[in-house]
């Protein structure tokens, strides 16, 4: 199931978050909150159901930068709750650490939708993370 994972990355900054995509609005992403949605490319998983199959390849390119994410966020202030990174898997790319901190210093709060494959860096990122949704990767039976 893992894929092109296994070269740690160095450390970078927001600019090197691969966006795949951006919901400007939703309301189902982060349960009770008006919240943005950044996809985040690339995931080490290939399972078979996966709703975002398009944006598993690790090697491929963000198609929004994240400086257009941040002047995006900046025109929200005040009238969305959050943001929350998604994926592919959210906590594959070590950039998200400091996006997340961008956002928060916007005054938004931030959420994270894992799989929890990369735990390490989901723990150096909860100085700014209000919320997590934790995909577990099982049938009802193996986890309940």
């Amino acid at each position: 199931m893992l894929h092109g994972e296994g070269v740690r990355e160095a450390v970078s900054d927001s600019r090197d978050l691969q966006v795949a995509g951006l919901v400007p609005l939703s309301s189902v992403d982060w349960p009770g909150r008006l919240v943005a949605t950044v996809f985040c490319q690339g995931c080490p998983l290939r399972c078979p159901y996966c709703q975002n199959s398009a944006i598993l390849d690790n090697r491929t390119p963000g198609v929004i930068a994240w400086s257009e994410v941040e002047s995006f966020l900046k025109r929200r202030v005040g009238l969305l709750d959050g943001v929350v990174f998604t994926g592919g898997e959210a906590l594959r790319q070590e950039a998200v650490i400091p996006a997340a901190e961008s956002a928060a210093d916007l005054g938004f709060d931030i959420g994270v939708h894992t799989s929890g494959m990369f735990p390490d860096r989901l723990e150096r990122m909860m100085h700014v993370v209000d919320w997590v949704g934790l995909d577990v990767k099982a049938r009802p039976e193996d986890y309940k």
